[in-house]
């Protein structure tokens, strides 16, 4: 059986992660740490497992794999703790880090204990995505010439509105998706970004809206809507949408389109309820394989992770200077 961690349960995420590892038979969730006690022993006895005060005494049980789901700012020193205690795979939450030199760092932890390391990207399995994906790199619609994203949602307020645990706002929160679909997507890097970005939906010190426009090199570039823009009465918590274009056509996907509408008298609420297939499911069990030992060639390892941060944090930086600002890796 292949023995499972999570370190903070602080991200929403953590709690489909974690059903995702106890619905495997191959599994065992040997228990969970977070910095809040409450709240990680409510999670604990929802899924059936241990709560341990410390990172240590989880990472003591001899796990085979660790998923990291804390607040951003913590990722890294998460990440570096699993991959010293002698796991063979860690899955962060994304953003990987708040700054490129702490994902670097997280990378060069997990190389050197030989460990793998991979970003929480669960639009990677999307189904929807996939046949995007094999259209484009079959040449559906010849080459391609842009692409136009969308990543909205409702704002999650608590942790994720203090820049000092999040690095940000909604562009970090958002952007690193598109920016990891749009690499698969062009085969190649992210060269310069010219962002806006405001808070003028909320009104708060963070960011909750952001606009970029991604250059990837020989007239190639991509848009991105990527805003904390729904209100809270909204039906769903957002979108992922691709129109991409190119010399011989245009495809559309909507990564979430697979709901059915509830009209709710007594809440008084209307909401869309997912039917569709399970991105975080089918990430979990990638990143089981990975952790039993196999190979898991659709995860986003490290590097993904911190190329997509790349984009952000230049967005931000584009953002403050008015003009487009370069993506280096180094």
């Amino acid at each position: 059986m292949i023995k499972i961690g999570i370190l903070s349960v602080a991200h929403p995420h953590a709690q489909s992660y974690a059903q995702a590892v106890v619905d495997n038979p191959d599994a065992t969730f040997t228990g969970i740490y977070d910095a809040d006690a409450k709240r990680g022993q409510e999670t604990a006895a929802r899924f059936g497992t241990e709560y341990f005060a410390s990172p240590d005494d989880l990472l003591a049980g001899g796990l085979d794999g660790v998923i990291v789901a804390s607040e951003n700012v913590h990722h890294r020193r998460h990440v570096e703790a699993a991959a010293g205690a002698g796991v063979r795979a860690i899955l962060c939450e994304k953003p990987l880090a708040t700054t490129v030199a702490d994902a670097q760092a997280m990378i060069n932890a997990c190389a050197a204990a030989n460990v793998r390391l991979a970003t929480a990207f669960p639009c990677r399995y999307s189904p929807a995505f996939r046949r995007l994906l094999e259209q484009v790199r079959g040449g559906a619609i010849g080459e391609v010439l842009a692409i136009r994203g969308t990543n909205r949602g409702k704002c999650p307020f608590h942790w994720f509105v203090d820049k000092a645990l999040s690095g940000g706002g909604a562009v970090i929160d958002h952007a690193v998706h598109v920016a990891d679909l749009n690499r698969l997507l062009l085969g190649r890097e992210a060269t310069s970004v010219y962002a806006e970005i405001g808070s003028g939906f909320h009104g708060q010190e963070w960011d909750d809206t952001g606009f970029l426009s991604i250059n990837y090199g020989d007239e190639v570039f991509a848009t991105l809507d990527t805003s904390w823009s729904r209100p809270k009465t909204y039906p769903t918590w957002g979108d992922v949408t691709l129109q991409v274009v190119g010399t011989g056509g245009v495809l559309d996907a909507d990564l979430f389109a697979q709901n059915i509408t509830h009209y709710d008298d007594a809440a008084g609420t209307v909401t869309n309820s997912h039917w569709g297939s399970g991105t975080d499911a089918a990430l979990v069990a990638d990143f089981l394989r990975l952790a039993g030992g196999e190979t898991a060639p659709n995860i986003a390892t490290g590097e993904d992770g911190l190329h997509a941060l790349a984009v952000a944090l230049a967005a931000y930086h584009s953002a403050k200077a008015g003009q487009p600002v370069a993506v280096p890796m180094d």
